[in-house]
Order: structure tokens, then sequence, then C-alpha cells
């Protein structure tokens, strides 16, 4: 597979199982053992999966991201303590 940043071949494939025990922070929102999120482009459910590129570092897919679940969980959070 080529890079879809700098053009190199040096891009792992990146592969794992969490068994509902993934962690995340971003910023000061926070999940602890709990699935992967579908939405951040790096796999869903019990897996991590994604690429990346060992020459730039570049995670290969399309970004940026739409706001994710877990952001919007939180706005919403905010609009309810008003």
């Amino acid at each position: 597979m080529e890079c879809d940043n700098c053009g190199g071949d040096r891009v792992a494939n990146i592969n794992g199982k969490c068994s509902d025990r993934f962690s995340l922070q971003l910023g000061e929102l926070e999940i602890e053992d709990d699935y992967v999120p579908s939405d951040f482009g790096i796999g869903g459910g019990d897996y991590i999966e994604f690429e990346l590129c060992l020459d730039c570092g570049k995670l290969q897919g399309d970004f940026p991201l739409e706001i994710t679940e877990l952001e919007m969980n939180d706005e919403s959070d905010d609009d309810e303590e008003e």
C-alpha cells in the first residue's frame, strides 16, 4: 500500500482486539473500559484497526473527521447544564 500523504510504501496495518477494555481521552472528554468508537477512524466495537505510514507518521484515511459522537454527547451535556 502507498501512503496517501507522502507516497511511501512503509504503511503498517495495525489490528488489536480490546474486549470492551478500550480507553480514549480527547481533551477533557474520556471513555474507559468501553467499545472502540466507530467514528474516530481507528476501528470500532472490540477492534482497533488502522493503517499508519512509518515514513511520515500519517494515519491513513479521509481526514478531517466529522464531530464524533463522544464530542456531540459532551455538547449536549453542556446544554443541559445551562
